[in-house]
Parts: C-alpha cells; structure tokens; sequence
C-alpha cells in the first residue's frame, strides 16, 4: 500500500522515421530594403508646466506628505497607548498577586 507505483514507459506506437537532414542553401543577395521612412513626432501631446499647474502639484504633493504622516503619528499614538495600558494592566496585576501571597 505504501510502496511508490513507478510508471512505466509506453512503447512507442506507429512507425518511427529519423529526422530528415537539412540542406544547406545559399544566400543571394538581392536589392538592398528601402530607407526607413522619417519617424512622425510623438504620439501623444507633450505637458507643459505652467506656474498654475506646478502650484497644483506641490499643493497636492503637500496634502498627501500631511494626509500620510497624520495616519502613521495616529497609529503611533494608538501603539503607545495601547503598550502603556498593558503596562499598567501588568503592574496593577503584579500587586494583586504580591498582596494575596502577604495574606497568607
């Protein structure tokens, strides 16, 4: 049951050919391909920055600088509280259990 089956090579079926040989040919040269046409200018538009659009861009960079740095100093925050609690959650235990073993 727990002996590996090995699968056995099938014979091959049918005639079998050997490869057909390949000959050499010769190369002629022929005329020579035509002078690639002159490459047409970009396909889309080139954007121009205008003193607007750069206001824009740094007023949008600015957003996302701000947006990015509140979430990461609030999950920064909520690691902070949330280790203090457990600190003061240990010692609060600590006491407990120091203060029964006086009792007895």
């Amino acid at each position: 049951m727990f002996q590996p089956k090995i699968p056995t090579m099938p014979q091959p079926s049918g005639l079998v050919t050997p490869p057909a040989v390949v000959q050499p040919t010769t190369i002629t040269p022929g005329t020579p391909a035509p002078a690639p046409a002159a490459a047409p200018g970009p396909s889309r538009p080139i954007v121009q920055l205008t003193p607007g659009t750069a206001v824009a861009l740094v007023g949008a960079g600015t957003a996302v600088v701000l947006v990015v740095g509140t979430v990461l100093v609030s999950l920064l925050l909520a690691v902070a509280v949330t280790s203090a609690s457990v600190a003061v959650c240990a010692v609060v235990l600590r006491s407990l259990i120091a203060s029964d073993a006086k009792r007895r």
